[in-house]
Protein backbone atom coordinates (compact mmCIF):
# COMPACT_ATOMS: atom_id res chain seq x y z
CA UNK A 1 0.00 0.00 0.00
CA UNK A 2 1.79 3.35 -1.05
CA UNK A 3 -0.32 6.44 0.47
CA UNK A 4 0.64 9.75 -1.58
CA UNK A 5 -0.44 13.03 -0.90
CA UNK A 6 -0.39 15.76 -3.22
CA UNK A 7 1.50 19.10 -2.56
CA UNK A 8 -1.48 22.31 -2.68
CA UNK A 9 -1.92 22.91 -6.29
CA UNK A 10 -0.54 19.80 -7.49
CA UNK A 11 -3.62 17.09 -7.29
CA UNK A 12 -4.40 17.11 -11.05
CA UNK A 13 -0.86 16.22 -11.74
CA UNK A 14 -0.16 13.93 -9.14
CA UNK A 15 -3.35 12.14 -10.35
CA UNK A 16 -2.17 11.85 -13.84
CA UNK A 17 1.10 11.02 -12.91
CA UNK A 18 -0.01 7.78 -11.27
CA UNK A 19 -2.64 7.17 -13.85
CA UNK A 20 0.17 7.01 -16.60
CA UNK A 21 1.27 4.13 -13.70
CA UNK A 22 -1.32 1.83 -14.21
CA UNK A 23 -1.87 0.64 -17.25
CA UNK A 24 2.19 -0.50 -17.79
CA UNK A 25 2.53 -2.16 -13.95
CA UNK A 26 -0.72 -4.35 -14.60
CA UNK A 27 0.91 -6.06 -17.63
CA UNK A 28 4.32 -6.59 -15.79
CA UNK A 29 5.21 -10.20 -14.68
CA UNK A 30 4.10 -11.04 -10.98
CA UNK A 31 1.83 -7.96 -11.15
CA UNK A 32 -1.40 -9.73 -9.56
CA UNK A 33 -3.41 -5.80 -8.35
CA UNK A 34 -2.11 -2.45 -9.24
CA UNK A 35 -5.28 -0.22 -8.29
CA UNK A 36 -5.62 3.31 -7.54
CA UNK A 37 -7.68 5.37 -5.53
CA UNK A 38 -8.72 8.64 -4.74
CA UNK A 39 -9.52 9.91 -0.96
CA UNK A 40 -13.19 10.72 -1.18
CA UNK A 41 -13.25 13.74 1.31
CA UNK A 42 -10.74 15.73 -1.48
CA UNK A 43 -8.00 15.95 0.75
CA UNK A 44 -5.75 15.53 -2.51
CA UNK A 45 -4.82 11.71 -0.89
CA UNK A 46 -4.24 9.12 -3.45
CA UNK A 47 -3.63 5.39 -2.76
CA UNK A 48 -2.24 2.47 -4.61
CA UNK A 49 -2.93 -1.12 -3.51
CA UNK A 50 -0.40 -3.46 -4.69
CA UNK A 51 -0.40 -6.91 -5.02
CA UNK A 52 2.38 -8.51 -6.26
CA UNK A 53 3.52 -12.53 -6.68
CA UNK A 54 6.66 -11.93 -4.95
CA UNK A 55 9.04 -9.53 -3.54
CA UNK A 56 11.11 -9.64 -5.97
CA UNK A 57 8.20 -9.16 -8.74
CA UNK A 58 7.97 -5.70 -6.95
CA UNK A 59 12.20 -5.04 -6.77
CA UNK A 60 11.75 -5.74 -11.03
CA UNK A 61 9.03 -3.25 -10.91
CA UNK A 62 10.86 -0.36 -9.58
CA UNK A 63 13.21 -0.90 -12.35
CA UNK A 64 10.69 -0.27 -15.25
CA UNK A 65 11.01 2.55 -17.42
CA UNK A 66 7.55 4.20 -16.18
CA UNK A 67 8.22 3.35 -12.48
CA UNK A 68 12.07 5.29 -13.02
CA UNK A 69 9.64 7.92 -14.97
CA UNK A 70 7.70 8.34 -12.12
CA UNK A 71 9.86 8.57 -9.58
CA UNK A 72 12.31 11.00 -11.18
CA UNK A 73 8.74 12.97 -11.39
CA UNK A 74 7.37 12.24 -7.88
CA UNK A 75 9.07 14.82 -5.64
CA UNK A 76 8.06 17.68 -7.54
CA UNK A 77 4.40 16.53 -6.84
CA UNK A 78 3.78 15.27 -3.36
CA UNK A 79 3.81 16.39 -0.18
CA UNK A 80 4.01 13.18 1.41
CA UNK A 81 4.17 9.70 0.82
CA UNK A 82 4.00 6.66 2.96
CA UNK A 83 4.58 2.93 1.95
CA UNK A 84 4.36 -0.52 3.93
CA UNK A 85 4.34 -3.62 3.01
CA UNK A 86 1.93 -5.68 3.88
CA UNK A 87 1.08 -10.13 4.32
CA UNK A 88 -2.22 -11.27 3.59
CA UNK A 89 -3.23 -13.75 6.64
CA UNK A 90 -6.93 -15.13 5.45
Amino acid sequence: MVLLRARTGHEPFLEAELRALVPPTRREEGCLQYDLHRAADGTGAFLLHEVWETREHHTAHTKTDHFLRWDARKDALLATREATFWTQII
